[in-house]
């Protein structure tokens, strides 16, 4: 028992409880047997012999029964037929328990198990065998269930004869009463000898409780002893960097977002280290539907269509880039209803600069850099559609918000038709048909005003209604008047078109609708800017559509979208971080790879701007200096990188596990933030924590919940934050299983489904589990003989070497995907060869990459949209749903194909189909955590082998859990030192050992 199952002591004997109870049922006749099911019956040996098959070569034993009732043949086969050959003579009476089954028309037990009835009371016999459930132990070949079964029974006799002398309850009495729980002598008795399955209930119920309550008082004494650790409070400077931070980028968060950042800065303005789990993808919101427009120095184009890279026009007239492109999948989409009848889509989270009506009177509404108007950026405010359409109009009922000027821009080149634009407009005007063509929309804004005056000359009227300083412009043609009103947009002006093809007109000031002498005779300029306003009348529901949004490189974060309207969007991040900064610390973010890291210092560099070129020219005056330290540096960038935080110029450092080199020292270690957290060890966690003078605040970000993460998380090891909106940047994903060894046309119409989306101008991900060329270990012991592997396992196709990217890739080249660009990508590159391939993958010069896991994080490239996951069942469950969010990342749904070669009826393919059956990550975490166990909560076997836990199970009694938590807290509470509970501070030391202790110390 203690070599093999680690038992050594009757304690951990008794704590080895039954994984199931076999059910005997009531005594059967014979004459009464149904077939199919599991009987016991009692009755007599009539008839017992050995019979040869095969030649000689097996041998079975058959025995007959009686009750009077009738007869029931037994049998049993190989080894197995000697100690019942032993046993089961003629005349010798025994029960028997077993399945019935049929064999030549004639019913029997195969190799039933049986007790057989002694010389004192049969009834008592009979009553201890039939009428009880029989335990099954988790054994081992080398020690059986019965033999444990039997042990078991000699310890509970032995422990019932003293009294129980010497068990240690944990339990305090006031909570056994409270939650009416057994005594744990009744729970051991009924766990192990339960007479019906209420008895096993009562007995997991308590034993589950002392499971979690005792691993709940080592949890809150750990808690407890953390806040008494000295840590520095870390708030906000005011005027600091935070505060700049927020200037240069106003937003607003959503509010899951706002409690998040609640509890992180409540926790990091204590003196105690902040220990905290941020789970969950956040949604990236403000989107705008696939076929909203977006103005580009081109003239619009579709949301869609924009990608990153591409330029826009920002309301201040300057061009920037986009820098990220985020498809959001299916959405609700409201419409905002515009004073001039123009409109605007988007959803719920979506950001717009406003001003209040009633706050800026007497003046248009810009950005700062904007044209015309007096509005101050003072004015403007970044409101949500929800805030709007919850807010909208003032308390004497006019709209309450309206929206800033856009300056004008060119849109593309001078028209190079052949008619003047003036003329061009004339031309159109008298014919009052068709519409302009794109050749003088998308032109320079003196061509567009031309353009305009030729119409409007040709059939404009000065004044409209009882206002004399507009123009109406009418025609027959509906393309024209919708032209005329985005030629007058366009240059900053308000167009309404009305229910009788008209459309009302005003320009800014500098601009004059007419050239005739006599149009302008009837016409008033007025220089009032605040008529042009536009104000938003109204919000109604679209209905679900397909969005995306943008992020522009730009202080303003703004673009131009449908019907020149200004728009906002921006990326939240960083905050915790400048946080500890403005409190005199340093933050280091540490990522799993190089390809992340450097994503991370590009996207924060990139956000703070002038805020983080700290020392530098051109730096802002609260800036501090963010740093990158990976191990394939140079040598001169690492020592200065080294020189930076070791003297406290950098206040942020962004790196891989070369932070945690002992080398690298810093002036005032105040927050570690750890992304991807499955991806490290508590070991390399704690060598970065252990850099600063005092603990230094600890978040833990995963975007991927795993097994130990919901573990830990629901015992409360760690304080929890949860953002569970849908994941950023995501279009639909479908997953399904390709069988390849049960069904090979499977495989098959996987490469040509990659063909097809490569004619369709996407590309794919093949992800293979090694890389190939690996020296492959000599096989051990002798090879098989042919009827062996006849007979083997439909599993032995697993012990193949797992497939590699080097063999797929080359596969591939010569066949399916023949005439397919299709390249390699691996751990065992130089990051000269890596970043290459990633760059043309991400270019579009690459069909299909074929690679290892290294893509698993970090990695964007929405053209990409299938992902074939090779010996798919070799991966975990996080792993598959982390290699699977690399596609559907752009405007075209993506496919994941899980190709595996593994048995239908396995676990391994179950747990494909549940990863295939969902896109959420914490119900696929708990689907890991059901198959795979927690691991030792307290320890490292991270692989579920060996477990704290016995009887409870983290995903099943999350409320016991819960319970045990808040009666653990209380009572460390009022007895720290366990001092009045002796039995409790035993059962504590049992379950920390030394191992386990340290672990919970490093947290």
């Amino acid at each position: 028992m203690a070599e093999h199952l680690d038992l050594h002591t009757v304690g951990d004997l008794l704590h080895h409880y039954p994984r199931r109870y076999e059910e005997r049922g009531q005594l059967t006749r014979l004459a009464d047997l149904p077939l199919d099911e599991h009987v016991t019956v009692v009755a007599q040996v009539a008839k017992s012999a050995v019979h040869k098959f095969n030649r000689g070569r097996g041998q079975r034993l058959e025995v007959v029964l009686t009750d009077g009732s009738g007869q029931l043949q037994l049998v049993f086969f190989g080894r197995g037929i000697f100690i019942p050959q032993r046993d089961l003579v003629p005349g010798r009476r025994a029960m028997f328990a077993g399945k019935v089954g049929v064999f030549n028309r004639r019913l029997q037990l195969a190799h039933p198990q049986y007790e057989l009835l002694g010389a004192g009371s049969e009834a008592e016999d009979v009553d201890a065998f039939a009428n009880r459930l029989m335990p099954i132990y988790p054994a081992v070949a080398q020690m059986a269930s019965w033999k444990i079964a039997k042990a078991v029974e000699m310890v509970l006799g032995s422990m019932e004869a003293t009294g129980w002398d010497g068990l240690v309850d944990p339990l305090p009495s006031g909570i056994r009463e409270e939650r009416r729980l057994i005594p744990l002598p009744d729970a051991f008795e009924k766990v192990h000898k339960p007479r019906t399955k209420v008895d096993v209930a009562f007995a997991r119920d308590r034993l589950k409780w002392d499971e979690a309550f005792v691993l709940q008082v080592a949890l809150a004494r750990r808690r407890m002893a953390d806040a008494q650790l000295p840590a520095v409070a870390r708030v906000p400077a005011e005027g600091g960097l935070m505060d700049a931070f927020d200037a240069k980028l106003p937003f607003t968060l959503t509010d899951g977002q706002r409690h998040v950042s609640s509890e992180i800065f409540a926790d990091l303005a204590t003196e105690h280290p902040m220990h905290r789990l941020l789970q969950g993808e956040v949604g990236s919101g403000k989107a705008q539907p696939l076929d909203a427009q977006v103005l580009t120095p081109g003239g619009f184009r579709r949301m869609g269509a924009i990608g990153v890279g591409d330029e826009v026009v920002t309301p201040s007239g300057e061009l920037a880039p986009v820098e990220g492109v985020f498809p959001q999948g299916e959405r609700e989409v409201w419409r905002l209803l515009l004073s001039d009848g123009s409109s605007v889509e988007c959803d719920d989270e979506h950001l717009w600069l406003v001003a209040d009506s009633d706050a800026a009177p007497g003046g248009a509404i810009a950005l700062p850099g904007g044209a015309g108007g007096q509005g101050r950026a003072a004015d403007l405010k970044v409101l949500t559609t929800r805030e709007i359409r919850h807010d909208l109009v003032s308390r004497d009922g006019s709209p309450k918000w309206c929206l800033p000027d856009a300056v004008p821009v060119d849109l593309g080149a001078p028209a190079e038709a052949d008619d003047d634009p003036y003329e061009h407009g004339l031309t159109l005007g008298a014919a009052g048909a068709g519409g302009v063509s794109r050749d003088y929309r998308d032109n320079t804004v003196k061509n567009r005003l031309a353009v305009l005056q030729g119409l409007l000359d040709a059939r404009g009227e000065a004044g409209h209604g009882d206002d004399p300083h507009g123009v109406t412009f009418r025609a027959a043609s509906p393309a024209l008047v919708e032209d005329v009103a985005w030629l007058v947009r366009s240059l900053g002006g308000h167009a309404r078109i009305g229910p009788d093809a008209a459309v009302s007109l005003r320009l800014p000031p500098q601009h004059c609708p007419f050239r005739s002498e006599h149009k302008l005779a009837g016409w008033a300029p007025n220089d009032d800017p605040g008529a042009l306003r536009r104000h938003i009348n109204g919000v109604e529901f679209v209905g679900r559509k397909q969005v995306q949004c943008i992020s522009v490189r730009h202080p303003d974060r703004a673009y131009v979208t449908d019907n020149f309207t200004v728009t906002h969007n921006t990326m939240v991040a960083l905050r915790a971080m400048l946080t500890v900064v403005d409190g005199g610390g340093q933050a280091a973010l540490l990522a799993p790879t190089e390809v992340l890291a450097q994503q991370h210092h590009r996207s924060v560099t990139e956000m703070m701007g002038e805020l983080a070129e700290g020392g530098m020219l051109g730096g802002a005056e609260q800036a501090t200096k963010v740093v990158l330290l990976t191990g394939s540096m140079g040598a001169a960038a690492r020592r200065q990188a080294l020189l930076d935080l070791v003297t406290g110029e950098a206040g942020i450092v962004i790196g891989t596990h070369a932070l945690i080199e002992d080398k690298v020292q810093f002036h005032d270690l105040g927050l570690v933030v750890v992304d991807e957290q499955h991806r490290f060890g508590v070991e390399q966690r704690d060598a970065l924590r252990s850099k600063g003078k005092q603990p230094p605040h600890l978040l833990v970000m995963t975007a991927t919940p795993i097994p130990r993460t919901v573990a830990m998380t629901v015992f409360g090891d760690l304080e929890t934050s949860v953002l569970d909106q849908l994941p950023a940047g995501r279009s639909p994903i479908a997953s399904h299983v390709v069988p390849a060894r049960d069904k090979p046309h499977f495989l098959a119409r996987t490469w040509e489904r990659v063909r097809e989306e490569t004619e369709a101008g996407h590309q794919t991900y093949v992800v293979c589990p090694r890389i190939g060329d690996e020296e492959e270990p000599p096989a051990k012991g002798k090879s098989k003989s042919k009827k062996a592997e006849e007979e083997a396992d439909a599993d032995e196709a697993d012990k193949r070497p797992p497939l590699a990217v080097l063999d797929v890739a080359a596969e591939l080249r010569s066949g399916p995907l023949a005439g397919l660009r299709v390249e390699v990508l691996h751990g065992r590159m130089q990051p000269d060869a890596k970043d290459d391939v990633m760059r043309r993958f991400a270019a579009g010069d690459v069909d299909v990459l074929v690679a290892t896991t290294v893509i698993e994080v970090g990695v964007n490239v929405p053209n990409a949209t299938v992902m074939a996951i090779m010996d798919a069942d070799r991966f975990g469950v996080s792993q598959l749903h982390q290699l699977r969010g690399r596609v559907g990342r752009g405007a075209a749904a993506g496919l994941c194909l899980l190709v595996t070669e593994a048995p239908e009826a396995g676990p391994a393919r179950a747990r494909l189909e549940a990863v295939a059956a969902t896109l959420d990550g914490f119900e696929l975490s708990r689907i890991d955590l059901e198959q795979r166990r927690e691991g030792d909560v307290l320890g490292q076997a991270q692989s579920g082998v060996r477990s704290s836990l016995r009887m409870l199970a983290v995903i099943e009694d999350e409320e016991i859990i819960e319970a045990a938590r808040e009666a653990a807290t209380a009572l460390v509470a009022d007895d720290p030192e366990l001092e009045h509970l002796p039995e409790l501070r035993t059962a504590l030391a049992a379950l920390l050992d030394e191992e386990r202790e340290d672990y919970l110390d490093k947290g």
